[in-house]
């Protein structure tokens, strides 16, 4: 498995926009379908988006659709999460999460990797 170490996130008014980012170590980054979840206090870790190693699958969650673009960059380990629009109700801590088994397996959430949970608070 990965190792994942995320950054960005904060704090940002609704409306506004935030791109998180996750770092992967391991040469075979490349394999692995990349996706982000999130978790608000008292609620269940949700799923938010996927993309596979290529790139060529990007799956959203409702919620994020038409807002919040995944994608990666095999050449540098590289997965973001660009948020836009952002809304109060997407204040939650992010995940990370990435699987060699592929997208599904990712969406499940069952991913073998997950990095730290990083904040993102959106204020009205």
């Amino acid at each position: 498995q990965v190792q994942l170490v995320k950054s960005g996130g904060g704090l940002v008014q609704a409306g506004g926009s935030l791109r998180l980012s996750c770092a992967a170590s391991g040469r075979t980054f490349s394999s692995y379908a990349m996706g982000w979840f999130r978790q608000a206090p008292g609620q269940e870790r949700e799923f938010v988006a996927v993309i596979s190693w290529s790139g060529g699958i990007k799956y959203y969650a409702n919620s994020a659709k038409g807002r919040f673009t995944i994608s990666r960059d095999n050449a540098k380990n590289m997965a973001y999460l660009q948020m836009n629009s952002l809304k109060p109700e997407d204040t939650a801590v992010y995940y990370c999460a990435a699987d060699s088994a592929g997208p599904r397996t990712v969406v499940a959430g069952t991913a073998g990797s997950w990095g730290q949970g990083t904040q993102v608070t959106v204020s009205s």
